[in-house]
């Protein structure tokens, strides 16, 4: 099985490197960063990518987008996320595109090398490998949708702020005063976390958030 590695730490990618060697896997590359496992990907094509979520330069979210990207560009490319944590944006997106070849892991909570070797085996052959914890944070984040906070009343105002109405186009439509719209706005935007800001268009981004349910 061919296995290109990414991990920043010089460290833990020589010794994933030596770990998968020892266990019979051959590691076609190892490398530091997301552009450089974006190439190795492109180059061997391997059967699978193991990929830390947090990598240079910013080491937020690098790997995971490297991983969606793999996902997209060569679907026969498997994917096992390695990290510390679970980004559950991301993650949520990673498990969406294809529910066979992918897998997420937590670095802290792998606890016998022969299940871990055994996880990148299961991910490779099309199957799945998730940490309990992963499942669980998503699970939850689910549940907790902020779109669940609003009222209905909030729903309809926020249906027409998608359809282009402005405040005075939802004031005719729903026959209610301007302040009462102004407080629906203001309630939305809070129940959506969506603080002031200088820099995004708050009542975009709503709307957004409503068109993606």
């Amino acid at each position: 099985m061919r296995i290109v590695i990414a991990e920043d730490s010089v460290l833990l990618r020589a010794g994933l490197t030596k770990l998968l060697a020892d266990g019979g896997f051959d590691v076609v590359d190892a490398v530091a960063d997301a552009e450089q496992l974006l190439r190795a990907v492109a180059e061997h094509r391997p059967d699978l990518a193991l990929i830390d979520v947090r990598m240079p330069p910013t080491h937020t979210d690098e790997g995971i987008r490297a991983a969606l990207a793999i996902r997209h560009q060569f679907p026969a490319v498997a994917v096992l996320v390695l990290s510390q944590y679970v980004e559950e944006r991301y993650a949520t997106d990673l498990l969406s595109v294809r529910t066979s070849g992918v897998g997420y892991l937590l670095k802290d909570r792998v606890a016998h090398v022969s299940d871990f070797l055994a996880a990148l085996r299961r991910v490779a052959a099309g199957g799945t490998a998730l940490d309990p914890e992963v499942v669980a944070q998503l699970l939850v984040r689910h549940r907790q949708d902020p779109m669940d906070r609003l009222t209905p009343r909030e729903l309809e105002v926020l249906r027409l702020m998608a359809e282009g109405r402005s405040n005075h186009g939802i004031v005719d439509t729903l026959k209610v005063s301007h302040s009462a719209v102004e407080k629906y706005i203001t309630s939305i935007l809070s129940k959506l976390d969506l603080p002031p800001t200088d820099t995004d268009h708050r009542r975009v981004l709503a709307v957004l958030r409503f068109l993606r349910i």
